[in-house]
């Protein structure tokens, strides 16, 4: 190291953390799809070390990061290694410079921990400002991107293919001006995970994983996992939260008038929970990008909740079901371009309901 290099921990002191996180043994952890942080400095240098969980070593569904310099990807890898370090920026003169580090992957398979960030810089580094806005998605596979780098319908599942940066949400919160945290797993649902034969997957119910850090075959510090942390709603205050939530309950409930009326009655529980632990923000509950069979069923449980609670503080929007002109990725998940697409009725219809 020369002697101007200075090192610093992924901190709130330091950085702005993006989503749900967890700092151990002065590593930051990254589980859910969306996870990192942002940084500036004026500078030569910029190093980031990451931390390998033991999913790692194991050569399976590794974590897939996004390292972006003034909003240009430079990094796009998948963490092999027990400790990486990756050279992102590098000048002969000084500038201004805005680092993001995202988990493009999703929680379920692998974590990634920044260990430190290192820079050339006289003032060193510090948070970038918080946006205007805040929302909490709350998704399956299509808000993990699941796919979306893989624009081949009959092809299955991969971490390496799956983006956050290319999903309806983060172009949202991006459209929008938004900070953004996202809970979001592949194949989860509200009463079942998806199935392919008319039996209830309960393993994977985003109910039960909603008020924790994550969940993940990957453990922090190799000793932690996820999914044994609660999270401290106090560290991310929502305006506004999206759901997304139905589509592998679909997989179950198909045209059966009993299981959609079930899926209804637990979503209302689950928005209670919701609002327990975000007491003021409006929720917009949506459905439909793979398919709009249960929305009536989304609009039924919004209708229920409010009879129950007497909280009119939530909506319902349907999506505009995927068109086969657009293109599928892989397991026929939404290409980018109708992730484009919803993400722009998604904005607009938030610019109408919160006045953004």
């Amino acid at each position: 190291m020369s002697p101007k290099t200075q090192s610093y921990k992924a901190t709130n002191e330091h950085v702005k953390i993006i989503g749900r996180t967890h700092y151990s043994n002065d590593v930051l952890w990254l589980a859910l799809s969306g996870g990192g942080v942002e940084f500036s400095f004026h500078g030569t240098k910029a190093e980031i070390t990451l931390r390998g969980d033991a999913i790692a070593l194991s050569g399976n569904n590794l974590a897939r990061v996004g390292i972006s310099v003034n909003g240009k990807r430079v990094i796009d890898d998948q963490v092999d290694q027990p400790l990486q370090s990756y050279t992102v920026f590098e000048s002969e003169t000084a500038q201004n410079v805005t680092i993001r580090l995202i988990k493009l992957s999703e929680a379920a398979m692998s974590t990634v921990g920044i260990q430190e960030i290192a820079v050339d810089a006289a003032d060193g580094i510090k948070p970038t400002p918080d946006e205007v806005h805040k929302i909490e998605f709350i998704g399956d596979s299509i808000t993990c991107g699941y796919g979306v780098d893989d624009e081949v319908g009959l092809h299955s599942f991969s971490t390496a293919t799956e983006d956050v940066t290319k999903t309806y949400a983060y172009l949202t919160a991006q459209q929008l001006h938004a900070d953004y945290s996202m809970v979001s797993y592949s194949g989860y649902g509200i009463i079942t995970g998806y199935t392919e034969n008319d039996q209830k997957l309960s393993t994977h119910l985003i109910p039960d994983y909603y008020e924790k850090v994550g969940k993940s075959e990957g453990k922090f510090d190799d000793r932690v996992l996820p999914q044994d942390l609660r999270w401290d709603f106090r560290k991310f205050v929502p305006g506004l939260i999206v759901i997304n939530l139905g589509t592998n309950d679909d997989s179950y409930t198909k045209e059966d008038t009993g299981k959609q009326t079930e899926y209804a009655e637990q979503y209302v529980e689950f928005l209670k929970m919701v609002r327990r632990n975000n007491p003021h923000a409006p929720i917009l509950c949506t459905l439909g990008i793979m398919g709009d069979r249960l929305y009536p069923f989304v609009e039924l449980a919004v209708k229920q909740y409010t009879l129950q609670t007497g909280d009119s503080n939530i909506n319902a929007m349907k999506f505009d079901v995927q068109l086969e002109a657009d293109g599928y990725a892989a397991d026929f998940h939404p290409s980018q371009a109708t992730h484009r697409k919803a993400a722009d009725k998604l904005t607009a219809q938030i610019k109408e309901l919160m006045e953004w």
